[in-house]
C-alpha cells in the first residue's frame, strides 16, 4: 500500500526520470532496448494527468487532514485532463474543502460541476445533492433546498448519519411550510435511524421540544 502511494505521489517525477533514461539508452544503443523505459515513462506521465493523485486525497480526507488533502488537490495542475469520473470526484472534494472553510459560494460551484459530470457512485451523488440542499437552506431558498434534499434521498446516501441529516432537514422544511403531518413523519424517520453525530443529536433534541406540540 505504501509503495503504491509512493508511486502515485511521485508518478510524474518518476516518469520524467524514466523518459530521460530512455532517451539516453536510445542514443547509446537503439530504440528497442529503450522501449520498455519509454513505455513505463508514458504510462506514469499519462496516468498522472488522467487519474491524478485521488487515492492520496482519500487517505487525507478519511483521517480528517484537510490541509494535506488541499495540498494534494493543488498539485493537480490541469483538472480538465482528468477522466470524467475522476474529475467528478475532484470537484466533489474541492466542494467539501470549500465547505470546511465556509466558502459556500465556491462549495456550491464545485458541487454543481461534480453533479454535471455524473458521479461514479450514486451515494456520492446523493451526498452532493444533500450538501447543495443545506447550502440552499443557508441562503433561505427553501424551495430549492427541498428539491436537492429529495434528490439526495432518491439517489441514496453513503451512511445513516447522512440519511438522518437529510430527513431532519426535510422535516424542518415541512415545519416551515406548515405541513406538520409530513414534518412528524420525517422526524420519526430520523429517530429510527438513531444517528450518533453530536450536531444531529443536538438538533433532534431541539426539534423534539416543538414537534410534539404540533397539530397533525
Amino acid at each position: 500500500m505504501k509503495f503504491l502511494n509512493f508511486i502515485i505521489k511521485y508518478r510524474l517525477l518518476l516518469g520524467g526520470i524514466l523518459l530521460i533514461a530512455a532517451i539516453g539508452v536510445n542514443i547509446e544503443t537503439s530504440f528497442w532496448p529503450s522501449f520498455i523505459l519509454y513505455l513505463i515513462a508514458v504510462v506514469f506521465i499519462v496516468g498522472h494527468f488522467l487519474f491524478g493523485p485521488m487515492r492520496l486525497i482519500q487517505g487525507y480526507m478519511e483521517s480528517g487532514d484537510m490541509e494535506g488533502a488541499e495540498k494534494v488537490i493543488r498539485s493537480i495542475w490541469f483538472p480538465n485532463l482528468l477522466i470524467k469520473p475522476v474529475r467528478s470526484v475532484y470537484f466533489t472534494i474541492k466542494g467539501n474543502l470549500a465547505m470546511v472553510k465556509q466558502d459556500y459560494v465556491s462549495a456550491e460551484t464545485h458541487m454543481k460541476k461534480s453533479l454535471s459530470l455524473g458521479s461514479p457512485m450514486k451515494e456520492a451523488e446523493g451526498a452532493n445533492h444533500l450538501q447543495l440542499g443545506m447550502l440552499s437552506m443557508q441562503k433561505g431558498n427553501i424551495k430549492e433546498a427541498e428539491k436537492y434534499i429529495r434528490q439526495a434521498i432518491r439517489s441514496g446516501l453513503p451512511d445513516k448519519e447522512n440519511e438522518a441529516a437529510a430527513w431532519l432537514q426535510l422535516s424542518s422544511i415541512m415545519i416551515n411550510k406548515r405541513e406538520f403531518r409530513a414534518a412528524k413523519e420525517y422526524f420519526r424517520k430520523v429517530k429510527k435511524l438513531k444517528p450518533t453525530t453530536p450536531q444531529i443529536v443536538d438538533q433532534i433534541k431541539q426539534m423534539e421540544k416543538y414537534i410534539t406540540r404540533m397539530p397533525g
